[in-house]
């Protein structure tokens, strides 16, 4: 059981989120009730771009205003992962492999980037399909969080990866980038989606289909087959029709759920020093994401 408060003389945590469109975020009730079942007082506040009225070209004042104030670090989302980059002081292996930064750490004075998406997906795939099959798997989506969860898969032991993307040239960037990373592994810009998925072991399906903004399949159910495996980032709602699809047909599943608490899990060990209890943030989550009592569905 999470606590609901904690000692008023309890240590405290300053953090927060800098992005665009983010005030449906769960991060800051993720990392309060873990920073509360910690005995730690933690305060997650969002700083939205579009609220404030900003652009991107604002995050050095936002980052020093963090800074001087004593945040233990931010969290960086969509438009800012790239950008942000040139204004910090180090870089982890993670984030300098992808070119991305997802949580900025403050400590003595510099600013260390860390990237914690490719973690979290490959800490959800190996608790949601540990037993998969990984000699080819097909990734759609090249973007953002498609290079971090490309870059897991290799790292889970993915021998041959094929990546689809509605932007070609990016899909086409994405696996030379991962080629030259990963030496011995096979990574490609897929050409026939169908043909990719009658040989592969399984699906990762990094795009946006299947939100609540974007309902659908991202490829034909019938692409689909018994056997095979399907991981998804897509997280609200936890239950995608893709997966839907994929369990009627006999595939195993794993949902995006995982890695959006495990990247936040994550994020929370830099910020605090502490270690989260996975299972606790995942069972806060659903609750989080759940519908009220008495809506269809609940």
């Amino acid at each position: 059981m999470i606590p609901t408060h904690t000692a008023p003389d309890a240590p405290r945590l300053l953090t927060g989120l800098i992005g665009s469109g983010i005030g449906k975020s769960l991060s800051p009730a993720l990392h309060e009730a873990e920073g509360d079942a910690h005995g730690r007082r933690c305060l997650y506040r969002l700083m939205d771009l579009d609220v404030l009225g900003l652009t991107p070209d604002a995050l050095p004042e936002l980052l020093r205003a963090a800074q001087v104030t004593g945040f233990g670090g931010l969290n960086i989302t969509h438009p800012c992962k790239q950008r942000v980059i040139r204004h910090l002081d180090e870089l982890s292996p993670e984030a300098r492999a992808l070119g991305a930064v997802n949580t900025v750490v403050f400590r003595e004075g510099r600013r260390i980037g860390h990237n914690t998406d490719g973690w979290g997906f490959a800490q959800g795939f190996r608790r949601g399909l540990p037993d998969a099959a990984l000699t080819h798997a097909v990734q759609l989506g090249a973007g953002g969080a498609g290079a971090a969860v490309a870059h897991a898969a290799l790292g889970l032991g993915v021998e041959r990866l094929t990546l689809f993307d509605r932007d070609r040239e990016r899909a086409q960037a994405l696996a030379a980038r991962l080629g030259a990373q990963f030496p011995g592994r096979r990574v490609e810009a897929g050409e026939s989606l169908e043909a990719a998925m009658r040989e592969a072991d399984g699906l990762i399906h990094a795009t946006p289909t299947g939100m609540a903004a974007h309902p659908g399949l991202p490829l034909p159910a019938a692409w689909l087959r018994p056997g095979q495996w399907v991981a998804e980032v897509v997280y609200v709602p936890l239950e995608t029709e893709l997966l839907r699809v994929a369990r009627a047909r006999g595939c195993a599943t794993v949902h995006g759920g995982y890695m959006a608490v495990y990247q936040a899990a994550r994020a929370f060990e830099l910020f605090s020093g502490l270690r989260p209890d996975l299972g606790r943030m995942l069972a806060h989550f659903e609750r989080l994401i759940a519908p009220p009592a008495g809506v269809a569905g609940a």
